[in-house]
């Protein structure tokens, strides 16, 4: 409980003017420790349910209750939150839906575009939301990012340069591309939709790899994505040893400017290498550097859910999402430009 008040105190935001509702999470791995924590600090009453035996073992490092039954968790929520691995996404968000409740789905929405559509048209038949967790929309340097093009600071963007490397996951179905869809798929998924939402949706696609997604050894994928506005962008992933720290970054050059952010060499965002503070124009939003993303994700889907509204990611981002790694993959398999028109 100790932790779980770390993390309220980290992510302290509240949702007005609701009541309380509960949420179902499916699920109890990494990104679980993330969101039960996140709902409870939100004031959710959270119910957890997995295969394994970790259910029982996060409620008690975190609080909320675990059931050994599926179906009991659907009965009793109002949210379900689908944290289980890539290729089982669409049952559990048809599932949920066809029981009338609201969902968020750990990105990618799904292992393949034909599943994510399916996703996408069993929540409109249902008449309830879905929501795609690409939670590094929510990180203060990204968003920040995003706001500065958005806002015409930095023009059109000419070229952009994302890059995510770690650690490759140590739980094996990462390395099964039938279940994860590889690197592409898990982690560059985060900088393909960023590359879309700042410069807009993606006409082609032409990637390279040194390593095997499916072998034990690091794995690297360099992705080149031309826009439909004529932003280039460069999207570098890296899975490696164990040993390997996690260092993520963007550059982002237009004709206002270049927009930098190195997690590593100079975790504040910067602006044509000036540091951005308090004085720069209001330029960076007041952020807490200690609030949690995943918990300011998570608020945003609750208010989008009570005000009817769109929440910062949609439906549609987490399928295009999906369309840019497919064309990754597809280029990798191929060795050839891929037109995003192609890939449905």
């Amino acid at each position: 409980m100790a932790q779980l008040e770390r993390h309220r105190r980290r992510g302290a935001l509240s949702v007005r003017s609701r009541r309380v509702t509960t949420v179902g999470l499916i699920g109890a791995g990494t990104i679980a420790h993330e969101h039960l924590p996140g709902w409870l600090a939100l004031g959710y009453d959270v119910i957890v349910h997995s295969i394994d035996d970790q259910a029982p073992v996060i409620t008690s490092r975190y609080g909320g209750r675990a059931v050994d039954s599926l179906d009991e968790l659907i009965a009793d929520v109002d949210i379900v939150d689908v944290a289980t691995p890539t290729d089982t996404h669409r049952a559990m968000v048809e599932r949920a839906a066809a029981a009338g409740k609201h969902v968020v789905c750990e990105k990618p929405l799904a292992i393949s575009v034909a599943d994510a559509g399916a996703a996408i048209a069993a929540c409109d038949a249902a008449g309830v939301r879905l929501f795609p967790a690409h939670v590094v929309r929510y990180f203060p340097a990204y968003a920040a990012m995003r706001a500065a093009v958005a806002g015409g600071r930095l023009g059109t963007p000419a070229v952009q340069r994302f890059f995510r490397i770690g650690s490759a996951p140590q739980r094996r179905w990462f390395r099964e591309p039938a279940r994860s869809g590889g690197i592409a798929m898990d982690q560059m998924i985060h900088d393909l939709d960023l590359a879309r939402w700042t410069a807009g949706d993606v006409a082609t696609v032409y990637a390279t790899r040194v390593g095997d997604d499916a072998g034990d050894g690091p794995t690297t994928v360099q992705a080149v994505l031309r826009h439909r506005s004529g932003t280039i962008s460069h999207v570098h992933g890296v899975w490696g040893a164990a040993t390997l720290g996690f260092h993520t970054g963007f550059s982002v050059a237009g004709p206002g400017g270049l927009l930098e952010h190195d997690s590593l060499r100079h975790p504040v965002l910067q602006f044509d290498g000036i540091v951005a503070d308090d004085g720069d124009d209001g330029y960076l939003p007041p952020v807490d550097a200690a609030t949690s993303p995943y918990t300011a994700e998570l608020a945003d889907f609750a208010r989008a859910i009570r005000d009817g509204d769109d929440a910062r990611v949609t439906a549609r981002d987490g399928l295009e999402a999906v369309r840019i790694a497919a064309a990754v993959n597809r280029s990798l398999d191929e060795g050839r430009a891929i037109p995003l028109e192609d890939v449905r």
